[in-house]
């Protein structure tokens, strides 16, 4: 396992191919194991740069009632 900080594009766009490639693996083994740092390595990353802001209670209401057939 070579896992390194994910400071730049490129080196997302390389976690997430190497992510593609753990799929599937066993928990608690090697391969598990580097999966799972790389996906939280991906995630701070993410966070980090492509934040999702929280939505507005109001409008969130407003969304769930017009979507579940209840509006009128």
């Amino acid at each position: 396992m070579n896992t390194k900080p994910i400071r730049i594009a490129e080196d997302l766009n390389n976690a997430l191919l190497r992510i593609d490639q753990l799929w599937g693996a066993a928990s608690n083994s090697t391969e598990g194991d580097e999966l799972e740092v790389l996906a939280m390595l991906v995630e701070k990353y993410e966070n980090e740069h492509f934040p999702i802001p929280a939505s507005d209670p109001i409008e969130a209401a407003k969304f769930r009632i017009a979507f579940s057939g209840k509006s009128n």
